[in-house]
């Protein structure tokens, strides 16, 4: 049976193709599932391998932008990546996911990122690991925000139609500026993010939505959960599972962490997908028991090696050259290019930095230095000074955030 890889034609096609993922998640989507999701996913951008009539692999790109360090600028952001186990290694997926990447390609989007399922798939495809998460799952009867830091305004708990109003400014508000971020709809707002469904609370209680206020005005927000988990009542524990909690400043920041930390009749608080540069990690006073770990975030691919870069710009005044020596899908991308300010060009100066397309990936966020690639063997230096050069015009002052899986 010959395979084929398209996109979706309609609503039914779409909802097959969500249950190639939800196969692995015990989801089966109904019809109303794909409505929903089809507001946030364009069926244009939602690839499928079929095989006869039947969809055994799926693969879409949200149209998103991802700010980096120089701003905002248009990302594929990949999801719902699934093949059936039964069309396991029969070179589908690879199929697939060149077929998006090409398709990014010719819809103009200088990147693609994505959360990965598992760490060692993407990269063949030319994504670099960009950035690093934090997860905590803190003892919350023993820790707690420091008391010499002083209060910063006031928390009140609003209701889905104010939240809907106030919160979706405050994050953009954050996220215009802080690398990682991705935009987010009126539908992703409506239904996603503030959704607040049966099978959204996956076990928990319903969404409380919490406003810090600071002389009369928002400066900052946090969405959770409480789950209540055992079946005796030595085990029985009550936790705080944060969504998420976005302040405009540090103070507001601090003050969201020490409401979540502080909330009564409860065990644990947990949170996932942190930057591992988090001041939650400085402002308590006991930061062991937070029980953070460390988990891979964003992965990226740049699709266009110049339009890649004149995003991602330099931070100062200078120019840094780079030689991409290899890219397993767009032989275009290849060779020397010379970045100044926002625009980059091929050049024949000698390489500060050479690497391949998965390596450029990995700086473009500014979770890793040339020097830390380097010391992992994802990249040489190419003249002397080379690398530390790199490093000064790719300077970030804050570690790459995405506050959500896509």
């Amino acid at each position: 049976m010959a395979y084929r890889v398209r996109t979706v034609r309609d609503n039914d096609e779409f909802r097959q193709a969500l249950g190639a993922i939800g196969h692995y998640f015990g989801w089966e989507p109904t019809g109303d599932d794909a409505t929903r999701f089809g507001k946030l996913l364009p069926l244009d951008r939602t690839h499928v391998v079929t095989d006869g009539e039947s969809i055994v692999a799926a693969a879409g790109a949200f149209p998103f932008e991802l700010t980096l360090p120089a701003g905002p600028a248009h990302c594929a952001g990949v999801t719902v990546v699934g093949v059936l186990p039964s069309h396991r290694r029969r070179g589908l997926l690879r199929r697939m996911m060149e077929t998006q990447l090409r398709d990014v390609r010719e819809r103009g989007e200088p990147i693609a990122a994505l959360w990965a399922s598992e760490e060692t798939i993407y990269g063949r495809f030319g994504y670099g690991l960009a950035s690093m998460s934090i997860v905590v799952d803190a003892d919350r009867t023993a820790t707690g925000v420091r008391d010499d830091l002083p209060r910063s305004g006031s928390i009140r708990l609003v209701a889905h139609d104010e939240a809907l109003r106030v919160f979706p400014k405050l994050y953009d508000g954050v996220r215009k500026r802080s690398p990682g971020f991705v935009s987010r709809s009126a539908d992703w707002w409506q239904g996603k993010q503030l959704g607040d469904r049966p099978e959204q609370r996956r076990g928990a209680g319903p969404l409380v939505r919490a406003l810090l206020e600071r002389e009369g005005r928002a400066v900052g927000y946090a969405l959770y959960r409480i789950a209540q988990e055992g079946s005796t009542e030595e085990d029985w524990k009550k936790t705080v599972k944060v969504v998420e909690a976005v302040g405009i400043d540090d103070a507001a920041t601090h003050e969201l962490w020490r409401f979540l930390l502080s909330i009564d009749w409860t065990d644990r608080v947990a949170a996932f997908g942190l930057p591992v540069d988090h001041p939650l990690l400085l402002v308590v006073d006991r930061v062991n028991k937070l029980r953070a770990k460390l988990y891979d975030a964003l992965w990226i691919r740049p699709i266009s090696v110049p339009d890649a870069l004149a995003a991602r710009g330099v931070t100062s005044d200078g120019r840094v050259t780079f030689e991409v020596a290899s890219d397993p899908l767009f032989p275009d991308n290849v060779g020397t290019w010379t970045l100044e300010g926002r625009t980059a060009k091929r050049s024949s100066r000698r390489p500060d930095v050479r690497l391949d397309v998965q390596g450029l990936g990995a700086s473009l966020l500014g979770g890793f230095s040339f020097a830390q690639l380097a010391r992992a063997g994802r990249v040489e230096q190419g003249t002397r000074g080379g690398l530390a050069r790199a490093d000064a015009l790719f300077r970030v002052d804050r570690a790459p955030w995405c506050p959500e899986i896509f």
